[in-house]
């Protein structure tokens, strides 16, 4: 029963810290607002730790790693959303104020490759546009794979899907440092796999796009890496 106790605590502090940061809304500048805004979720989170203490060390992670919806977030969006339109691609603002492209296999990957289809090709060249000079921006770049064979094809394969799409920003023009990847395998399905429909939908790559709302808490870029993949190469 104590632990009920500490755990409503915790949450009656991470809604009051929340409201504290949404009651002065209306006199923050949007940088001022967003961070604020990054500070309540964080205390939200935080809230869920023992005896409401998660909610202070939650305010401060929300406050540093905060993203920004700053006029350039918003004309990448509309960018993206004309250069995407009619062709499937879901262009998004998360509820962190990250722009997201949810892209689907029938213009990204073919099953079981990692090279890029012709169709994706203008969309990225719409994205790169100007990736990286704004300061503060950030790129995280997911791929995923439906559940047609093992983890250890589909692993690799998600990993190749990432890399390729990053390889072919750099190619041209963004800045590699700003680009992080993963491959998530089949883990993270957003249909059943027990169709044929399904499984398409499961092929997908994910490009998030974030500023940092107080860019002095950015990290710093990492070191210009070299690919030795060809952009489009087919997996292996």
């Amino acid at each position: 029963m104590k632990t009920i106790v500490t755990s409503g605590r915790g949450l009656i502090l991470a809604a009051t810290a929340a409201a504290v940061v949404m009651t002065g809304c209306a006199n923050m500048t949007e940088t001022q607002r967003n961070t604020g805004i990054g500070a309540g979720v964080g205390a939200a989170a935080g809230g869920l730790i023992g005896d409401g203490r998660g909610a202070a060390v939650g305010a401060g992670v929300g406050a540093l790693g905060g993203y920004a919806w700053s006029k350039y977030m918003e004309n990448k969006r509309q960018q993206m959303q004309q250069a995407t339109a009619g062709t499937g691609v879901q262009v998004t603002q998360t509820p962190d104020n990250q722009l997201k492209l949810h892209i689907p296999n029938d213009i990204s990957f073919a099953t079981g490759r990692a090279d890029i289809q012709p169709n994706l090709r203008p969309i990225l060249d719409q994205f790169a546009n100007g990736l990286g000079q704004q300061p503060g921006t950030e790129v995280f770049i997911v791929g995923h794979a439906d559940s047609t064979g093992s983890d250890a094809i589909n692993d690799p394969l998600s990993v190749q899907r990432a890399n390729s799409v990053r390889d072919y920003l750099v190619s041209r023009g963004a800045d590699s440092r700003i680009i992080r990847t993963e491959g998530r395998g089949s883990r993270e399905p957003v249909a059943s796999n027990a169709t044929a429909d399904g499984r398409a939908q499961n092929r997908r790559v994910e490009i998030f796009l974030a500023e940092r709302a107080n860019v002095a808490t950015a990290p710093a870029p990492a070191p210009v890496p070299t690919y030795n993949t060809p952009v489009g190469a087919p997996a292996r």
